[in-house]
């Protein structure tokens, strides 16, 4: 059984949502080095729907001298979640519509899985994950910025969550890694 690794970017008061902010920042040796650390035990792609809708045509055209992270997002599987999609985007595949969010069918996706399963922004589907105890591991870039406000990672009355740290780093351009482990709720 794989495990679901949740990858956000994410400022200091927990903002997720469109993160044009992390602009201000290069995206540096280290950070590449993290998302390829993780792409490495990963066998498929999980997003929601509207993720997907802005994954595929930026990241289909994507080679790995654009961005050494978009071989392995085009030629991984991809799984998304959609109440609404009726097919997928015919330049980005393999793509599988796994229809609206059901606990049980991510649960027989990561048991299907050799690997691990990767999701990447996708916030909507993450804050879901995290409720229902799914997410394994939390790896976030944490921008040294705050909005005061979006959509947060855990908004008010967020299911309460445990976790250890694995590992943290701060990258050249002042971004942390934060690699956390989701600790089973009792």
């Amino acid at each position: 059984m794989g495990a679901l690794h949740a990858h956000e970017f994410i400022t200091l008061d927990g903002i997720i949502d469109e993160p044009g902010w992390s602009a201000d920042f290069d995206f540096d040796e280290g950070m590449n080095e993290t998302l390829n650390r993780l792409a490495e035990t990963c066998t498929a792609v999980l997003l929601g729907r509207r993720s997907y809708e802005l994954f595929a045509p930026a990241w289909s055209e994507r080679t790995a001298d654009d961005d050494l992270f978009a071989p392995f997002l085009n030629k991984t599987p991809k799984y998304v979640v959609s109440r609404t999609l009726t097919e997928a985007e015919a330049t980005w595949q393999p793509t599988t519509l796994l229809g609206g969010y059901d606990p049980a069918a991510i649960r027989r996706l990561k048991e299907e899985q050799q690997g691990d399963v990767f999701t990447g922004a996708s916030g909507t589907l993450v804050r879901a994950l995290l409720a229902d105890g799914l997410v394994d591991q939390l790896h976030l870039f944490l921008y040294p910025v705050s909005l005061g406000t979006g959509a947060r990672l855990f908004p008010e009355g967020s299911v309460p969550q445990s976790m250890e740290v694995i590992s943290s780093r701060t990258n050249a351009s002042g971004v942390i890694n934060l690699n956390l482990r989701v600790r089973p709720r009792a």
